[in-house]
């Protein structure tokens, strides 16, 4: 059962939420926050699966409590998907490195919105769908000094795992990086992971986050 904490200062947007996910058998939600502080007494005491957060909420916003999440080693099994609209965009890079797992506009189609609580549940990344892939190509724009040396970490990685981790980064899901790398799904996982061990992100959105700050890729038109 995947168990789902709904966070956001609209009850109108949690309810509308919450009868998508209350019609399937393997989701439960196990609870609602209006605003971050909220949110983040409830992840302590309840562990969900997925947390899905607002950006914009009183008290404490979504991604001031998705870091707070991030940083607390006993709640690393909780995975955070943060809310937007398309008129937020700005925010999604700063919830990416907060430790975000992904994020969902509020406008997306129930059988996607649904598809992605459980792709959140089992660890891995929001970060194939085209909406991602535009907007970290847009704003992740930050100056990048050139760390791909000694320091960030990427000498930790075999060549292999780096040209994967670049390809996560443009947003490639893993069977498009095995079909670039021709390789087998798998065999792109496997490197995937071990980047993600080697270089200590938390998930896959922050081995995307590593490799635009280490200068492994820019965006474009940086």
């Amino acid at each position: 059962m995947i168990r789902v904490l709904l966070v956001d200062d609209q009850p109108l947007i949690r309810s509308g939420f919450r009868a998508l996910l209350d019609l399937e058998d393997d989701i439960e939600v196990v609870a609602e926050a209006a605003d971050g502080r909220e949110a983040l007494a409830l992840v302590e005491r309840l562990r969900p699966d997925v947390a899905l957060v607002d950006i914009q909420m009183p008290l404490m916003d979504g991604i001031e409590a998705t870091r707070r999440i991030a940083e607390d080693p006993a709640l690393a099994d909780v995975h955070v998907v943060m809310l937007t609209n398309y008129g937020m965009d700005e925010y999604v890079y700063d919830a990416l490195r907060a430790g975000a797992a992904g994020f969902l506009v509020k406008d997306i189609l129930p059988e996607d919105f649904l598809h992605a609580v459980r792709v959140a549940a089992r660890g891995d990344a929001l970060l194939a769908p085209a909406i991602t892939r535009k907007l970290i190509d847009r704003y992740v724009t930050l100056p990048l000094p050139a760390r791909s040396g000694s320091g960030s970490g990427l000498e930790a990685l075999t060549s292999r795992e780096r040209e994967a981790v670049a390809l996560a980064a443009h947003g490639l899901s893993n069977d498009e990086i095995a079909n670039r790398l021709v390789i087998s799904p798998a065999t792109a996982k496997t490197h995937i992971n071990r980047a993600t061990t080697k270089l200590h992100a938390r998930d896959r959105a922050q081995l995307v986050v590593l490799a635009y700050e280490s200068g492994l890729v820019t965006p474009r038109g940086a």
